[in-house]
């Protein structure tokens, strides 16, 4: 097994996900960006949805596996492991590429990411591991029925996010980001084509997924999965949100993300408070 080593000046884009190496929103992001530049592809060897930026032990039997992708535009070094998509970037970033990647793309996902869902979102915690590393991330998602979450039986038109992760990754090949935004998370409706809107939003800070309780309390036995479902409170929604902008308007919604957390407040107010 040989590092990807790129020559000609083509930024070289490392391309990710969390739904597995099979997940046809994989082959549709590779396809929209190979005529962008060189492409490395390192991706979960199977279903890693929800691990946010999650670090888990790597198996000790576990094995990276090489296989090369055929595109219209160029054939693709394809690197799957048994880990996270955070783990994906760091391999792909630290041991694989010869050269640093111009860009990192995390998708296209089966499934939005809106509103409070980002943290546990796989897609995005892939997207915020490139920047920790001091590369622009994108984090592309596209709506699916909840069913289709896991599932890739049904097959979906992936033209629209194929020309948005395009789109939006063109323009971070062509410009720097701006301060404080670290990673763009786009959320394409299922409906949507190339001439869809698309608008710059907040992240709504309602959750836009909804843990169901189950039917009866777990007993002895083993566990089984909390459904969830999508409910949106209208009354209290923010009207620039992710959410409002993606579920009401059915537009493409726009979201730059930054890892500073803290909390939009007066520090020194808190810290009267705290002190008494």
């Amino acid at each position: 097994m040989h590092p990807i080593d790129s020559s000609g000046g083509r930024p070289l884009i490392l391309l990710t996900n969390d739904d597995g190496i099979l997940s046809p929103g994989l082959r549709a992001a590779a396809e929209a960006l190979c005529v962008l530049g060189e492409l490395l592809i390192v991706a979960p060897a199977e279903q890693q949805t929800g691990m946010g930026r999650a670090m888990p032990a790597l198996d000790g039997d576990a094995r990276l596996q090489t296989r090369r992708l055929a595109l219209a535009c160029q054939d693709v070094q394809v690197y799957t492991l048994n880990a996270s998509p955070a783990q994906a970037v760091l391999f792909g970033v630290l041991a694989i590429a010869q050269r640093r990647p111009a860009l990192v793309v995390s998708g296209i996902n089966h499934g939005e990411n809106l509103g409070t869902a980002v943290t546990a979102s796989g897609t995005v915690g892939a997207a915020l591991m490139a920047a920790e590393l001091g590369i622009p991330g994108l984090a592309v998602s596209f709506e699916t029925e909840i069913v289709y979450h896991f599932d890739y039986a049904h097959k979906l038109d992936w033209a629209a996010p194929a020309y948005f992760t395009r789109l939006f990754a063109r323009a971070m090949l062509d410009a720097r980001l701006p301060f404080d935004v670290d990673v763009l998370k786009i959320d394409v409706p299922g409906e949507a084509t190339a001439e869809t809107p698309w608008r710059i939003t907040r992240q709504s800070k309602q959750p836009y997924y909804e843990s169901l309780a189950p039917e009866q309390r777990f007993a002895a036995g083993p566990l089984r999965p909390l459904n969830y479902r999508v409910f949106v409170n209208w009354d209290t929604l923010e009207p620039d949100s992710d959410i409002s902008v993606f579920a009401r308007d059915r537009q493409v919604a726009v979201t730059p993300l930054s890892h500073d957390l803290t909390a939009r407040t007066d520090l020194a107010a808190l810290e009267a408070r705290l002190r008494g």
